[in-house]
């Protein structure tokens, strides 16, 4: 049975001084550091959580600023945007009215352009018709060859291939009338018309010989009574005395009064053969113009100048060729009337 007092044994274990380990020390030395580092790593770890704190803070309200500076921007950059909008707006507007403006300007010239080409077309017709006219009734190449050369200069201001075969067919005509003898014809109208003009003053045959002019009369010169009868005398010797020649026809005698009648015939027969000139009738001119000649020879004093001038004109436009073949237009007016059917039917 056991008892509550102790033995001796049990007691004095009890009674000595515990002992410590090292290990103990170590340990607890140990644990300290650890609490150490692990309070430095706290107190490191609550600095870097500050200062990131911080940061984050310090970030956030730069976003946010950034944030109201780009909503700022954004605004504004609205605002640019609209205002460009409205301002393109405008321009599309004004562009529009350009490119309206600018058909009808489009239109207008291409109407003027139209009415210039079609007044261009009606001169050609002109001169075309021209042409035709002056070959036909008065048989002046010169004329038709200066008109058909300015329906030429008016086609060639438009350069248009169109008017190609109408510009073939006149430059044809014109190497055609070209191509013909010259025949001055208002020359020879004009010469004629001058001979018709100098009828009257040429003298006849038939009054013997012509009066003395009253430009070459010489002036009466003072002199002494016998010098004055002697030659009274004489003037009554010469009017007794006529010198005539035998040796050609006797001109042809006419009554008093015919020789106007003589003066008249020969102008008919001048204007005759001017009209003949005009008509190209070659016969008819030839016979009017020999018969004047005739009548020259026959009734007028072929001694005086004037006589002899008009007799050697006579002569010479006599001698002149007149019947010349004239060329038609034909090609010309056909390729006028092609033209003209092309345009209407566009």
């Amino acid at each position: 049975m056991s008892t509550d007092t102790p033995t001796p044994q049990t007691i004095a274990p009890a009674a000595q001084p515990a002992r410590r380990s090292p290990h103990t020390g170590l340990a607890l030395a140990l644990a300290l550091v650890a609490l150490a580092v692990a309070g430095w790593q706290w107190h490191e770890t609550r600095q870097q959580l500050d200062s990131q704190q911080q940061e984050v803070s310090r970030r956030l309200a730069e976003f946010d600023t950034g944030n109201k500076e780009e909503r700022g921007a954004q605004k504004q950059l609205r605002e640019q945007v609209e205002a460009l909008h409205a301002k393109l707006g405008a321009v599309e507007d004004r562009f529009s009215e350009f490119q309206a403006q600018t058909e009808a300007l489009k239109a207008l010239n291409q109407e003027i352009a139209r009415g210039r080409e079609e007044a261009t077309l009606l001169e050609v017709e002109q001169a075309v018709t021209l042409a035709g006219q002056q070959l036909q009734l008065a048989g002046n190449v010169p004329v038709a060859v200066l008109a058909l050369q300015t329906a030429d200069s008016r086609l060639a201001r438009l350069d248009r291939p169109a008017y190609l075969p109408l510009r073939k067919a006149l430059t044809k005509d014109l190497e055609r009338l070209n191509a013909l003898p010259f025949v001055d014809m208002p020359g020879i109208s004009l010469r004629l018309e001058q001979l018709i003009l100098g009828v009257d003053k040429l003298p006849l045959t038939a009054y013997g010989r012509p009066l003395d002019k009253a430009d070459g009369a010489k002036p009466a010169i003072a002199a002494s009574w016998w010098q004055a009868a002697a030659g009274e005398a004489w003037q009554e010797l010469k009017g007794l005395i006529r010198i005539q020649r035998f040796d050609r026809e006797d001109p042809a005698l006419l009554a008093p009064g015919q020789g106007f009648l003589l003066r008249e015939n020969l102008k008919l027969r001048l204007l005759n053969a001017r009209l003949a000139l005009f008509a190209r009738d070659q016969w008819t001119y030839r016979n009017e113009l020999k018969v004047a000649q005739e009548w020259l020879g026959k009734h007028f004093d072929t001694s005086d100048k004037a006589v002899l001038a008009a007799q050697a004109t006579l002569r010479q436009m006599t001698a002149s060729e007149i019947n010349v073949e004239l060329p038609n237009l034909n090609d010309t007016q056909a390729a006028l009337r092609n033209l003209r059917q092309s345009k209407e039917k566009r």
